[in-house]
């Protein structure tokens, strides 16, 4: 551990790092919005999720900073009485958990095929590469609306509202899978027929150790960068899911839930409701993909030659 320590002190990425500033501000504020998110239980003034702090009497309050607001509420309510500062970090903190599920779903799938269809090639690269490519001619809101509307007819609304978080997870991930594969097997077909891969055949490595232990590793550079990037699309995704009211119900808001719950009230005064959400989404998606895009640019093995 100690030896991986050192030659990380001593890499171009950190070095990269420290001379960015782009790069350290993005770092610095994602960790924050992440611990926010993780600590939101302990740091929110109200539970959204407890009944007895919502009253529909407090129901559009505005920000503590305006006339009409309340030091109780700094960032106002929204349209059902709850605390919008509150039911901010909890959807805070939704959005990045089904982010962060669908994006491993995605790369578990695309890293599997994609190895799968690089290493051994010939049919069954053809089959899997013809899969991703019915895969990616489906557009995941029709994918969503699809799963969606089967699901609540087959087991109800009440079932659908407990099972949002998973359901969006498992959507979104099938609908992304095929950007890893692709990439995932171009790397695989630039390594397999290099000389550290005949010489783990020629002593009888099987096919499995071959590929996980040997190439597997030559493509995590370019599946590090692809999943900093899909983070911040699986977050998007669900968002537009739910502003369409296909993904988070209202009583378990995320990001994208309150967008839409405020957004019929936006011209009536009630702006707070869809804008705070919102800024806090952009800065979200901002942040990380301007960190997955210096990432990107520093492990690109063509910068090191300039």
């Amino acid at each position: 551990m100690k030896r991986h320590w050192e030659r990380f002190k001593a890499s171009y990425l950190l070095y990269s790092f420290k001379r960015d500033r782009i790069a350290i501000l993005s770092f610095t504020i994602l960790v924050i919005l992440v611990l926010l998110s993780v600590l939101a239980p302990m740091i929110s003034p109200y539970d959204p999720y407890d009944a007895n702090n919502i009253d529909i009497l407090n129901s559009e309050i505005a920000p503590a900073w305006m006339e009409e607001g309340t030091r109780e509420f700094i960032f106002g309510t929204d349209v059902q009485g709850r605390d919008l500062l509150s039911t901010m970090l909890y959807g805070l903190r939704l959005s990045i958990i089904i982010g962060c599920g669908a994006v491993l779903l995605q790369a578990f799938l695309g890293i599997t095929v994609g190895l799968s269809a690089g290493y051994l090639g010939g049919k069954v690269d053809s089959v899997l590469m013809r899969i991703a490519d019915i895969q990616l001619s489906f557009p995941y809101l029709i994918v969503a609306i699809f799963v969606s509307a089967i699901f609540q007819v087959a087991f109800g609304v009440s079932r659908y509202e407990e099972l949002a978080i998973p359901l969006l997870i498992i959507i979104i991930g099938l609908a992304e899978w095929p950007v890893y594969a692709r990439t995932v097997r171009a790397s695989v077909l630039g390594e397999k027929n290099k000389e550290y891969v005949e010489a783990a055949r020629v002593i009888g490595l099987s096919r499995k150790l071959i590929v996980v232990r040997h190439i597997l590793p030559n493509t995590m550079t370019a599946v590090l960068v692809i999943s900093t990037l899909q983070v911040a699309n699986a977050i998007m995704n669900e968002a537009a899911l739910s502003f369409l009211g296909l993904g988070m119900p209202v009583t378990k808001p995320s990001l994208g839930s309150l967008i839409r719950s405020g957004f019929e009230y936006i011209f009536s005064g009630s702006w707070w409701i869809t804008i705070f959400p919102g800024l806090l989404l952009i800065a979200l998606v901002l942040f990380i993909n301007l960190l997955g895009d210096w990432l990107r640019d520093v492990l690109n093995p063509k910068l090191y030659k300039g």
